[in-house]
């Protein structure tokens, strides 16, 4: 660990001064993040190991997994305060995880985790991590999808109060993808909205006023399926300003997304640009997210996504 590094986690991991009456939210969608080992558990394990066709390293491992906390530092350093809680897409498994908040920088931190394994094809999950010292973690489960249609990634659900804030329910998602064409998929993303508020029904019929689902929605703000969720749509402002979270042929589009009830209807969002993630899109101009791969090529970036940055009134 540099000593830069060091410096910057000594400034800005402390709690004192902490307000309680806000939580800081990431959330990143970490594309493919695989560890090395073939243990034959997805469709994806052979690609993404030592021997596949990816050649998908320890050594590679570990460089993605020092470059996002790398990327969570700098924008903890450009907000002046660790995240409360960092929610996460695209995430093989626990040990994934417990690699990233033990075998980084993050290691010097108190996060915990909360995840649990999905029945997605591909072997990706959402997850998260939360600053033991600042968050109580009251309840988590996994909300499953599958059904006939689709066997995807879980709502991954989880109440949690920080400080003498009132307690919130946070929903980290991942919709299904439009993989096989947009009129193929729309119905899987209909799927994933309508049981997203369901949740969100269930939990204000349950005195839970508080709610906010952040995540990988796979579509942008004006989807149809969103304005039945009952949510608030916190991106709106931003995509019709032209923000992106990903860029698809030129165009940055934002599908990295944010849901609250009106509880919550003062969250303030972010797309984060870290600058040592990005590189020049040689195609299009300008530059684009780097990537841990361009079609087979090892590029060593992070993702094809910018991470989200909320704060959230409690």
């Amino acid at each position: 660990m540099t000593a830069a590094i060091c410096a910057l986690i000594l400034a800005i991991s402390g709690v004192g001064g902490e307000r309680s009456d806000t939580l800081k939210l990431m959330f990143w969608n970490l594309e493919n993040f695989f560890d090395w080992r073939n243990d034959s558990t997805s469709v994806s394990d052979a690609e993404f190991s030592s021997r596949g066709a990816r050649h998908w390293t320890r050594k590679r491992f570990n460089a993605k997994a020092n470059a996002i906390a790398k990327g969570i530092l700098w924008t903890a350093g450009e907000k002046g305060a660790m995240p409360d809680v960092i929610g996460f897409a695209e995430l093989e498994n626990a040990f994934v995880l417990r690699r990233l908040l033990h075998g980084t920088a993050l290691e010097k931190l108190d996060y915990g985790i909360v995840h649990f394994d999905s029945p997605d094809s591909r072997g990706i999950d959402v997850g998260l991590i939360y600053r033991k010292g600042t968050v109580e973690v009251l309840e988590a489960r996994p909300v499953r999808l599958d059904t006939a249609l689709v066997k995807t990634r879980d709502i991954l659900f989880v109440r949690l109060r920080k400080g003498a804030g009132e307690e919130l329910g946070l929903m980290i998602t991942h919709f299904p993808s439009k993989y096989g064409g947009t009129a193929a998929s729309e119905p899987k993303r209909r799927l994933a909205a309508a049981r997203l508020a369901s949740l969100a029904d269930s939990l204000r019929a349950a005195g839970l006023s508080r709610i906010v689902a952040a995540g990988d929605f796979n579509d942008t703000p004006d989807n149809p399926p969103f304005e039945e969720m009952g949510l608030v749509s916190i991106g709106l402002p931003l995509w019709r300003r032209g923000t992106g979270s990903i860029k698809y042929e030129g165009t940055w589009e934002l599908i990295d997304l944010a849901f609250a009830s009106e509880a919550c209807a003062d969250t303030k969002m972010e797309v984060v640009r870290i600058p040592f993630l990005l590189t020049r899109d040689t195609a299009y101009g300008g530059d684009k997210p780097l990537r841990t791969y361009t079609g087979p090529r090892y590029q060593g970036g992070v993702s094809d996504h910018c991470p989200l940055w909320l704060e959230i009134p409690l």
